[in-house]
């Protein structure tokens, strides 16, 4: 991992991918970050439709997508510790 000094403003773009699955009632969503330096990181969120509830798919797809995207969070905040007691030889804790 470089470190950096300098003080250039600089844009970077970062991709994340949802795919969806609905089988049997239920909805999983898989949540991957495509980060600039080639990294790929997946996390999933799953729903699943209470057989007293009116089959409404959005809501299952918005409620696994919304699990899979937080799953992702605290993936990449988990790998930012590890990245960070790499550098500081220090253990860290990083809440969301």
């Amino acid at each position: 991992m470089e470190t950096r000094t300098d003080t250039t403003t600089e844009t970077k773009q970062w991709r994340i991918e949802v795919f969806l699955t609905e089988e049997d009632g239920r909805t999983t969503a898989t949540a991957r970050l495509r980060t600039g330096a080639g990294e790929v990181l997946d996390a999933s969120g799953t729903a699943r439709l209470n057989p007293v509830d009116r089959n409404v798919p959005e809501i299952g797809d918005e409620l696994a997508t919304a699990r899979a995207l937080s799953a992702l969070a605290h993936l990449l905040l988990d790998v930012a510790a590890e990245d960070i007691e790499d550098v500081t030889h220090k253990h860290v804790r990083l809440e969301s």
